[in-house]
């Protein structure tokens, strides 16, 4: 819907909102929206005043987030799956390129807060995957 009429002087701006609601649903702009007639997320569980906020980043899956925050969970994802690597190589690999990106970050520091991130200890993380063989 695109406003651009000014509210006219001597009507009420309830009155006014109204008005131009009740044209946008005439000229069907409601129609067909998505999630239409369904109920809202997040109103059946505990009150949280940010469950829309929540809701967003998790259909986002984190493209909002500040450079250092997004590397702190790509850091995190590695990880994980360092540890589901089927060979030694592809652990080592998993592991040198996010450390990379983490060295290349500390270099020159990303966006956000601080990123309290160290490169992986490659042979530390080669040894608890051995172990878990």
């Amino acid at each position: 819907m695109v406003v651009t009429e000014r509210k006219p002087a001597g009507v009420g701006f309830e009155t006014w909102v109204d008005r131009q609601i009740r044209e946008a649903q005439d000229r069907g702009e409601f129609d067909n929206l998505p999630g239409a007639g369904k109920p809202l997320p997040g109103l059946s569980g505990a009150h949280d005043e940010l469950w829309w906020l929540k809701e967003k980043v998790r259909r986002e899956e984190g493209t909002a987030l500040p450079a250092s925050l997004q590397l702190r969970r790509e850091a995190a994802a590695a990880r994980e799956a360092a540890g589901r690597a089927g060979s030694e190589a592809e652990v080592r690999r998993i592991l040198g390129e996010i450390n990379e990106r983490i060295t290349d970050a500390i270099r020159k520091p990303l966006s956000g807060p601080p990123l309290n991130l160290m490169p992986f200890d490659v042979e530390h993380v080669v040894r608890e995957w051995r172990k878990g063989r």
